[in-house]
Order: structure tokens, then C-alpha cells, then sequence
């Protein structure tokens, strides 16, 4: 594959009809879901797992000429039953990345309440053929936090991951993308291989491993949408630096955190 190529890598969250209202923004309809599927399908490109992506980036592999990837965050209720079949029925491979605390009985997060999978369903995702990433234990902005307050974040997400897998969890989804260098390093130090964040851009082979670009799928968004970066159209390609709006809004965040504590990230 050419390294400059463009490759779409899809974040999807919740895929249902009535989603809370925190969510509806990020939430695609099943039947939306699945006409987006098919054009995915149809474009002729291959659907690869992050763990794919990630070893090329680091030039440990290779890629199809034309690879494409599916991501879902959080690990809401809907992901181990109709949207993993809807995903495996085409033949697609994907990876999901998910907040522990918020699917785990009684450990709790900072995601706001939703229907949610629960941990023990995990090995399911991984019969649907889906890898599994980790995505922190309570969906804090993690470019905001101390530094013994991330490690938790990113070491305990992975541990709880990995027990109940019975393997090893080797990638990790920054909640909202929120990150930074410090961030990336820990997530290099606590043992991930990579990590997406989500620029709203296409990926490429000369992406970052540790802030490899994703495009939010929004509920407004359609198919004709989805074609077009298949196609390698209607964004940005990473990498590229962060803006300054992007830099002052994290200092920001940062002043806030001091005062307020750990905030969701969304």
C-alpha cells in the first residue's frame, strides 16, 4: 500500500432508534447503520482491525492496497448483538474499544446513564470476530489529568480488560480524542501498541500510531457521506499538528480540571 494513501477509519458509538439525549448526536438508526455497512462493502476496499493499522504504522506489516477500518467506543448495549452481527454478516472486521467502569456493575464512570453492555460480554464481541481495545475506566478527558490518575486510567482499563479475556489488550481509544504528548506516552508506557484519537480526518500511512485520525460518524451523517471517504474524499488526511484553537481550548480544560476534578470526556 502506498503510505500516502488515504484511509477512512470509522468511530461509531451507540446504533439504535431512541437514544438518550447525551448520545442521539453520535447515535446512528440499525437501518442507517446497515446501508452505511453496505457501502462499505461496495467501495471494494478491506475492512482491517486497528491492530492491523497500527503494525504498518509502526512497519511491522503490511496493509491491503485499499483498507478500511471500524471502530466503536464505549460499549453500549446494542454492540454485542444486532450491531456486531450486522458487522459480521458482511464479512467486516472491526474493533471495539470499551469504558470498563461503565460496564462493569458497580465500578462506575463518568459517562452519563445509557444502555450498556456488560463486561462478561466481552468474549462475545471477539466470537463476532471483533478485537477489543481498551477505552479507560471512567471516560475522563485524559490530557487533563495527574499523572498517577492517568496511569490508573490506562493500566486498569487493560488489566480488567485482559482478565476477562484471558489475553493480552494491546490497543486504547482516547475518550473524545482528548490527548496529548504526555498522554501518549503513558499510553505507550502502560503497554498499548497504539491508540486512535479522533480529528474528524482521514488516516494514512504515514499517520501517528499513537494518534491515529478517525472520522465521528454523526446521526445527521449518510451514506453518500460514508462513500465519499471511502472514496478519499470530504476530509482532511492526518497527520498533521494540532490548531491553536485545539491547544488553547486543552489549556482550558486543564484550568478546569484543577478546580473541578475529572471531567467526562464528550
Amino acid at each position: 500500500m502506498n503510505a500516502a494513501a488515504r484511509i477512512p477509519v470509522l468511530l461509531y458509538h451507540a446504533v439504535m432508534d431512541d437514544p438518550p439525549a447525551w448520545i442521539a448526536e453520535f447515535t446512528v438508526a440499525p437501518s442507517e447503520f446497515g446501508r452505511q455497512l453496505d457501502a462499505v462493502a461496495a467501495s471494494g476496499r478491506t475492512a482491517v482491525p486497528v491492530s492491523a493499522l497500527a503494525a504498518f504504522l509502526a512497519g511491522r506489516g503490511g496493509l491491503p492496497p485499499r483498507p478500511v477500518v471500524l471502530t466503536f467506543d464505549d460499549g453500549f448495549a446494542d454492540l454485542p448483538g444486532p450491531t456486531a452481527e450486522a458487522v459480521a454478516s458482511r464479512g467486516l472486521a472491526a474493533t471495539a474499544y470499551l469504558t470498563t467502569g461503565a460496564i462493569t456493575r458497580g465500578r462506575g464512570s463518568l459517562l452519563p446513564p445509557a444502555p450498556m453492555m456488560d463486561l462478561a460480554e466481552a468474549p462475545l464481541l471477539e466470537q463476532y470476530g471483533m478485537e477489543v481495545g481498551g477505552h479507560t475506566v471512567t471516560h475522563a478527558q485524559l490530557d487533563t489529568l495527574r499523572a498517577a490518575d492517568l496511569h490508573r486510567e490506562l493500566a486498569d482499563s487493560k488489566r480488567a480488560l485482559e482478565d476477562v479475556l484471558g489475553h493480552e489488550v494491546a490497543h486504547l481509544a482516547y475518550p473524545h480524542g482528548y490527548n496529548s504528548r504526555a498522554v501518549r506516552r503513558a499510553a505507550r508506557a502502560a503497554g498499548y501498541a497504539s491508540a486512535v484519537a479522533v480529528r474528524h480526518a482521514l488516516s494514512s500511512g504515514r499517520d501517528e500510531p499513537y494518534r491515529i485520525a478517525r472520522l465521528i460518524v454523526r446521526r445527521r451523517h449518510t451514506v453518500t457521506d460514508v462513500a465519499d471517504w471511502m472514496a478519499g474524499r470530504g476530509a482532511r488526511t492526518a497527520p498533521y499538528p494540532d490548531s491553536l484553537p485545539t491547544v488553547g481550548w486543552r489549556a482550558y480544560r486543564r484550568v478546569r480540571a484543577r478546580a473541578r476534578g475529572p471531567e467526562f470526556a464528550g
